[in-house]
């Protein structure tokens, strides 16, 4: 009751939201025959999707097939479910095991966005479509803005780009230095992405890390840009 008061939502049904709360590590090590959350989490997916989507095309008319694609991407990231999932406080209420709980499963980004994705599959079985639209508006239009008007504080590309890479390809980005030029107060690396052997880039930055920000940045603009 306390999780749907912080969340804004009533649940008819409160066995539904307790199995969106167990983690497939608490069902393991439970003594009894319990069920876990994936088959919510991979329902909740795509009802976010949808929803997220249905929006993008009704309210972004001028916006292309591609750059609607981008927008969805970083707005249905992990890293915003699992930012999303900790304002709702789902990490105070998720069920799981003591191992997950010794290597602090309670913080894991993945752990969390797949935890949210479930809440919203079980409230979508519990209340119906229109009340899991109104749940998805609240927390994902100011984030749709957002992303829309390039404000978007979480463009973590790296993140971004190894996602698509997995899904796509199911490998991972390579990064490389390519040079490093500059007095040592003032040095600028110079970095490629490489995907299945084709390298993007260079990024340039004046540390690696946001080198390598700025060639995931220009494969993942390139990748989308041709799918």
């Amino acid at each position: 009751e306390l999780f749907e008061k912080q969340a804004g939502l009533r649940f008819k049904r409160k066995d539904l939201l307790n199995l969106a709360f167990c983690h497939r590590s608490y069902s393991n090590e439970s003594q009894r025959d319990i069920d876990n959350n994936e088959k919510l989490e991979f329902l909740g997916d795509s009802i976010l999707g949808m929803i997220v989507t249905d929006y993008l095309f009704n309210n972004l008319p001028g916006k292309t097939e591609g750059e609607l694609a981008k927008i969805k991407s970083l707005v249905v990231s992990e890293d915003s479910l699992a930012d999303i999932a900790k304002n709702i406080r789902i990490d105070n209420y998720i069920l799981i095991g003591k191992g997950e709980e010794y290597s602090g499963g309670r913080n894991k980004k993945a752990l969390l966005a797949d935890c949210f994705e479930a809440v919203l599959g079980a409230y979508f079985l519990d209340s119906g479509i229109k009340k899991a639209t109104a749940f998805v508006y609240q927390y994902f239009i100011p984030l749709i803005s957002d992303v829309a008007a390039d404000k978007h504080d979480n463009k973590d590309y790296k993140t971004l780009l190894q996602e698509l890479i997995q899904k796509r390809y199911k490998s991972y980005p390579k990064y490389e230095l390519v040079k490093i030029k500059g007095p040592e107060h003032k040095k600028e690396f110079w970095i490629n992405a490489e995907i299945n052997n084709k390298k993007y880039g260079p990024g340039k930055g004046p540390n690696k890390k946001k080198a390598e920000q700025e060639a995931a940045k220009i494969a993942y603009d390139a990748l989308f840009n041709n799918q």
